[in-house]
């Protein structure tokens, strides 16, 4: 029963042993660990339902308000994206320029994750959350008014560090005081908040850019809108139960000569983590490299290789974001009975079973392809906010779950100029064995490209550890120990300063407890 107890709350860990005896011991367990729990022991598990019933409103506030700005930062990624040939028509330069503004996001990102992820451990999460969605008004807005190449690329970059800092305070918000039993599912349904941000910007692209006389402008004044009403939305909730409870386990620590500052909590959890970072950016960068490889550059295979229209291209893709929801949500959910690592293998090997079709189907057998593949792809992604959370040091997560996925995602922003490029040794032929000029095979790089992302991200899973349903709270006690100690403390002195005040004299609020 306490080693149990011990793997279980193993989210502290200590600093990286290279004994030899150590390393075996750990590459030994790296396949038995993969077995999932006996079936009958978690058939309770498998509906869904029993455990999102059991997210109290107060909870649910915390995972939509994330969940709706995560989906609007994703708006904002890809309205730029949808109208770049538009962009470039106005400010007078090429497609190619207007994309660089697309790549000064994704480098920036990072940048934007050290900072918010920061101010989310230190300061709470609500305040950086707000301040993020308020930098996303700005730069919309701005992004509208723009008038200069320049002057675009220079309001593209500070909206990377904007995007790059939503992500860790958005997973730590929504999930800091979720039940364990709904991490996997709530997991699942936040980061699939990206791909419907995608579909939400294709729509009203349709809607607005080619139906009012200002253009692509008013779709990026559109998008400041939104955030508006997720900032006062956000002003009305709490800091989280975690977070305050993880502030009180300090002081009392401080207090008692137990811990130091911020600081030197920092240098102490490098000290511990530094190896765990390391290898979360080599997932990240591995999970990124699936994701862009299967996305960034499929419409250009569409409409460049396979013919297909504007129309057709969008209807095939907006399939593939419908499968990427589903997947996410449904293999989020599955997580918390196979395990988090087991569940990303699986979609690593039925992923690679889909890449043919995926990739050389050109009839309109192509979209339930494209589903299939994406609900894998992005099923994998749906354990991953609750996964890389359980596998960060509880009092820095926003910072080691935002930084970790950005710089995964710096790693992997080349990944439709490295298929482009290597696409330009497969010409496609005519009939008559003749090269055509500018027509490149993309289906068979993608998927040699894919292949190898998919065995990639297996291995790194397998070779990797799991801390799945782990303590959130940097505490040696249970984590709704720790909460409910909080609460308690913080209802006694309010009902003694009740009573002080009653007697008609007000308590000093300096008195220790």
């Amino acid at each position: 029963m306490e080693d149990q107890v011990e793997n279980k709350y193993d989210y502290q860990g200590n600093p990286p042993s290279f004994s030899w005896s150590s390393i075996s011991e750990y590459c030994a367990g790296r396949l038995p660990s993969l077995k999932p729990p006996n079936l009958a022991e978690k058939k309770h598990m498998i509906n869904p339902f029993p455990p999102v019933l059991l997210i109290d409103r107060k909870q649910w506030a915390f995972i939509m308000v994330s969940f709706v700005a995560w989906t609007w930062d994703a708006f904002d990624f890809f309205s730029v994206s949808l109208t770049a040939t538009l962009i470039a028509e106005d400010l007078g330069v090429s497609v190619k320029d207007v994309t660089w503004g697309i790549t000064l996001v994704l480098m920036l990102r990072s940048v934007g994750a050290v900072i918010f992820g920061i101010a989310g451990d230190k300061w709470g999460r609500k305040w950086p959350f707000i301040v993020n969605c308020a930098l996303f008004v700005v730069l919309e807005l701005g992004t509208g008014f723009v008038q200069t190449y320049k002057q675009f690329l220079g309001v593209r970059a500070l909206f990377g560090i904007a995007m790059g800092g939503i992500y860790g305070n958005c997973a730590a918000t929504a999930l800091d005081d979720c039940p364990v039993e709904a991490r996997g599912i709530i997991s699942g349904f936040l980061q699939q908040g990206y791909a419907f941000g995608y579909l939400l910007c294709v729509v009203f692209n349709r809607a607005i850019t080619y139906n009012t006389s200002h253009g692509w402008r008013a779709l990026f004044w559109f998008g400041a809108a939104p955030p508006v009403l997720i900032i006062l939305w956000r002003m009305m909730l709490p800091e989280t139960d975690t977070f305050k409870a993880q502030k009180h386990i300090e002081k009392e620590q401080t207090d008692n000569g137990e811990a130091g500052g911020f600081i030197h909590n920092g240098k102490k959890a490098f000290g511990t983590y530094w190896l765990m970072f390391i290898y979360l950016v080599l997932f990240m960068a591995g999970m990124n490299f699936m994701s862009h490889g299967s996305q960034d550059l499929f419409p250009t295979l569409l409409t460049a290789q396979l013919g297909f229209s504007a129309d057709r291209s969008t209807v095939t893709n907006s399939v593939a974001n419908l499968g990427a929801i589903a997947g996410g949500i449904f293999v989020g959910h599955m997580s918390e009975f196979t395990g988090r690592r087991l569940a990303i293998i699986i979609c690593c090997i039925f992923g690679g079973a889909l890449i043919y079709p995926w990739a050389f189907v050109s009839n309109t057998g192509i979209n339930a392809a494209v589903f299939f593949l994406q609900f894998f792809v992005q099923g994998a992604w749906g354990v991953i906010p609750i996964h890389i959370s359980e596998l960060s040091p509880p009092n820095f997560r926003s910072f080691i779950v935002g930084t970790a996925y950005q710089l995964g995602n710096l790693a992997s922003s080349a990944s439709s100029t490295i298929e482009s490029k290597i696409g330009e040794s497969f010409p496609l032929t005519n009939a008559a064995g003749e090269v055509i000029e500018g027509k490149y095979n993309y289906g068979k790089v993608m998927a040699i490209f894919m292949g190898c992302v998919f065995g990639y991200v297996l291995l790194i899973t397998i070779a990797g550890p799991e801390r799945r349903n782990a303590n959130l709270l940097s505490t040696e006690v249970d984590r709704e120990v720790g909460i409910s100690q909080y609460k308690f403390d913080e209802e006694k002195e309010a009902a003694l300063h009740n009573e002080d005040v009653e007697a008609g004299h007000e308590k000093p609020t300096t008195e220790t407890r």
